[in-house]
């Protein structure tokens, strides 16, 4: 198995538009973080998590010719907008490309309705997106490109945002604490990805890094890598001040598991 993190910034992306922070104008290419988007390849196909607004310049970068599912989080802006990136694979193809999301669906047919209104057909010689939506339930495995998904809940202010479990992976985003069900759930993964914002001063809805750190450590996975982080650290003092065991994620990362 091998995880690419595509994206590794919160909704405002780093840098953020009219700042001249450190981290904004720094030269190390790690402190550039796009909106939040991975990839999990396994012996059965590809799996994109999420599809940000920068979704095509990902795909480039880490030279991605082929996408075989998705799985959506939830509906944040910052986590779907780049959905009509996922036409060129569906037009190549010529299949539908299925999606997996235990919550949201409706919302996002109501956003897309282009994709998802079967009565919107593109003109000859134009395509749209081709996806299937998939439910899937929290707590209850899933089959999904021959590896069995357990769909994990979160909490994000009002919204439940959904990571998962696949074999020794455990992945959660946009998170303001594990509850029991998910916390179980993670024991004894190898990697765990996990959301951060920035050092002190909790947010309401989001891990900042102490927060992580602390889950990180209840469930006891060898290696952490955090996610979805701010223009509030640096990249390199992330590596300082990290605990054994816990460290940044960055655009481009690619982790064997």
């Amino acid at each position: 198995m091998e995880l690419t993190l595509l994206g590794t910034g919160t909704s405002f992306g780093v840098p953020v538009i009219g700042c001249d922070c450190d981290t904004c104008t720094s030269d190390d290419p790690r402190d550039r973080r796009t909106r939040h988007g991975a990839l999990v390849d396994v012996p059965g196909g590809r799996l994109l998590v999420d599809t940000p607004p920068e979704l095509r310049l990902q795909l480039l970068a880490a030279g991605v010719d082929r996408v075989d599912a998705v799985w959506y989080t939830h509906v944040h802006a910052d986590h779907v907008h780049g959905i009509d990136d996922l036409r060129i694979f569906t037009a190549r193809t010529r299949q539908s490309l299925p999606a997996y999301l235990p919550e949201g669906a409706e919302e996002l047919r109501r956003r897309f309705l282009y994709i998802f209104d079967p009565t919107v057909r593109p003109a000859a010689g134009t395509s749209k997106p081709e996806i299937s939506l998939r439910p899937v339930r929290v707590g209850e495995e899933t089959e999904i490109l021959g590896e069995r998904v357990l769909p994990l809940a979160v909490p994000h202010g009002s919204m439940t945002v959904y990571g998962f479990r696949m074999g020794p992976l455990g992945y959660i985003t946009d998170a303001k604490r594990l509850p029991s069900d998910t916390f179980e759930a993670l024991r004894g993964v190898r990697v765990l990805v996990l959301n951060a914002l920035w050092w002190g001063n909790p947010h309401p809805t989001h891990f900042n890094v102490e927060e992580a750190v602390e889950a990180a450590r209840a469930v006891g996975a060898e290696r952490t890598i955090l996610t979805h982080l701010t223009h509030r650290v640096r990249h390199a003092e992330l590596l300082e001040r990290l605990p054994e065991g816990v460290e940044p994620g960055f655009d481009g990362m690619r982790i064997e598991i």
